[in-house]
């Protein structure tokens, strides 16, 4: 069974209520004590041995690839440096038999791994639709062989020079799901693009995502959205590990050092296994041993040079300096007239910049690296709220491109979930086609209103004003399905008095025992194929509604897609309602909405990568 159907804890221990301790468990208490004495001096003595160590460096290991069975990866076979003295290996090897971790897999449903492909979707296995249905409706990603063996320029320097493994690692973004989303992604885009394996976080309660706490899984890692294992195997540039195998290979053996001491530094309670626990001492730990960028999206376009030649940087530089000196951003000069997406580095960085003033570059120092850790930490106003794609600008437009197609292709919700919403969305087809006669292709309009916590207050509008706002694009009795965190579906009955309104509710009985907190993922599949789509500016739910469909329109070659258009608008605000019927560039905040750039035009160059 998936792991995304219900994944309910074990089950509690009983509590009894009584005076005092029987002796069995006196005893047991003093032995507890006795070995945690022990355990402290003994771990006294692996500080005080280790910290005689050099530091080598990051070990020398091709990593832990995970499930390889397909496009099985040609790792580069680098020896271990000897070890310096037996003592040092001895006094690490003391507290790895107390911790005894064992690498562990990322948690990704049974049918993501074997002779899955990413290039495919067969719901056969998940209750249908039949394959061909749901790969008509739902697939809006490519298979491209080629792609899945690009590694990038940082990566193949390295295992040319016989480098050692180098690392990524990061803290989920503290918003809801849809903002950690885009903070997953621009990392792991970040991560191949600068050849490091990338560790993933501990499974841990993520923000909206904890309903039904205690009957159902709420502890999650991204393997549970997506097809990592699959995506490590499949991909020749990028390897994918858990933070327990990074803290077990790494930092237990003793690489990691305090940045400010320069000392010798182990995980809080020598712990490697942070799933589900307070990660409060696991992040202090690791932005006190790792080096931390700190990349503001807001104010810097995070630039990586075509290679790591000191001349690429300096070219970098060179055309920022450029591009300051034209004076301010002119984005009325973009609307509708796209910088081609192979043009030359300046120009595709002038639309780009969007007004920032300053380059975050890859740089020969933050190359030689061993681990980087990015943070999401507010009081340094370090926080990865932003589109990959508005945030990264690659010299090599091929590479460029290839990152936007890595995303679309690879990083997309597990095949339970799209398979799940290709049934829903199969029903509302029929519903449409039975409603009316000459609506032959079922076609169905889709809404995204959101009233929960949003801050943007101008957003919150009634239902009369609803309607009004969008009854020029949906036309009267049309089949309308709503996607919404409103409670309260008597707010609707305006609505419901000139369509025929569906929630995802309605259709409970399509996806029995999936986990509850799938449903906004569930609710974003099924909305991104509706005819018309409108939705609410400034909500990250809304904005990849919209890439799906950006995806759609291009793949179909539907009216508009050669400018990047797509049938989408807003309830408010006024200067927006209509801005996805035209193509701009990206603009802060960039989090508000999605722009064509990330669909546009992106499968070209594919044979010249």
């Amino acid at each position: 069974m998936s792991d995304v159907v219900n994944l309910d804890p074990p089950p509690r221990r009983s509590r009894r209520t009584r005076d005092g301790p029987t002796t069995h468990e006196k005893t047991f208490m003093v032995i507890v004590v006795a070995f945690t004495i022990i355990s402290f001096a003994v771990n006294c003595l692996h500080h005080e041995d280790i910290g005689r160590m050099g530091n080598s460096g990051m070990d020398h290991h091709p990593g832990i690839i995970m499930g390889r069975n397909s496009r099985r990866k040609k790792l580069v076979s680098v020896n271990r440096a000897p070890d310096k003295n037996k003592a040092d290996k001895a006094s690490i090897a003391r507290i790895n038999s107390k911790a005894k971790p064992e690498a562990t897999m990322l948690k990704v449903s049974e049918k993501a791994a074997g002779d899955h492909s990413l290039g495919e979707l067969k719901c056969s296995a998940y209750g249908g639709p039949d394959d061909e249905i749901a790969a008509k409706e739902m697939m809006y990603w490519s298979d491209i062989p080629s792609d899945a063996e690009y590694v990038s320029p940082f990566k193949r320097s390295n295992e040319a020079k016989g480098g050692s493994v180098q690392y990524m690692t990061f803290e989920p973004d503290g918003g809801g799901w849809n903002n950690i989303r885009m903070a997953m992604e621009t990392v792991v885009v970040m991560a191949h693009a600068m050849g490091r394996t990338l560790v993933m976080p501990p499974a841990q309660g993520m923000y909206l995502l904890r309903k039904d706490r205690g009957k159902q899984n709420t502890d999650f890692s991204f393997a549970d959205f997506f097809h990592l294992e699959t995506l490590s195997n499949e991909h020749e540039g990028l390897d994918i590990i858990t933070t327990e195998e990074f803290l077990t290979k790494v930092a237990m053996t003793g690489q990691l050092r305090n940045k400010t001491t320069g000392e010798m530094a182990f995980p809080p309670g020598n712990r490697t296994k942070w799933d589900g626990q307070d990660l409060k001492p696991y992040k202090a730990y690791m932005r006190d041993v790792i080096h931390t960028p700190l990349w503001s999206p807001g104010s810097c376009l995070a630039a990586f040079p075509a290679s790591d030649e000191a001349q690429d940087v300096t070219d970098l530089h060179d055309m920022h300096s450029v591009i300051k000196g034209e004076g301010s951003f002119n984005f009325d000069q973009y609307l509708d007239k796209p910088t081609p997406v192979d043009s030359k580095p300046i120009d595709r960085m002038r639309e780009t910049i969007a007004g920032r003033h300053e380059l975050c570059i890859y740089d020969a120092k933050m190359q030689q690296e061993p681990v980087l850790h990015f943070m999401c930490y507010h009081k340094k106003r370090v926080r990865l709220l932003t589109h990959y794609y508005s945030f990264l600008f690659f010299e090599d437009w091929k590479q460029s491109l290839w990152e936007h197609r890595f995303v679309r292709d690879h990083l997309r919700y597990l095949d339970e979930l799209h398979c799940a919403a290709a049934r829903v969305v199969t029903e509302l087809r029929n519903i449409a086609k039975k409603d009316m006669e000459s609506n032959h292709d079922g076609a169905f309009d889709t809404f995204h209103i959101r009233r929960g916590d949003f801050q943007y207050k101008e957003t919150r509008i009634e239902a009369d004003e609803l309607y009004q706002r969008s009854k020029a694009y949906i036309p009267e009795g049309s089949v309308l399905y709503i996607a919404t965190d409103e409670k309260k579906k008597e707010f609707f009955n305006v609505l419901k008095d000139h369509y025929k309104v569906y929630f995802l509710d309605d259709f409970k009985h399509l996806f029995k025992g999936l986990n509850t907190n799938y449903y906004g993922m569930l609710d974003q599949l099924i909305a991104s194929r509706g005819r018309t789509f409108v939705g609410t500016f400034h909500s990250t739910f809304t904005g990849y509604i919209n890439r799906v469909r950006g995806y759609h329109a291009e793949k179909d070659k539907l009216e508009g897609y050669e400018l990047g258009h797509i049938q989408s608008y807003y309830f408010v605000p006024d200067n927006q309602m209509e801005s996805m019927r035209q193509y701009r560039p990206v603009r802060r905040p960039f989090f508000s909405r999605e722009f064509p750039v990330s669909w546009r035009d992106i499968d070209k160059g594919i044979d010249a990568l």
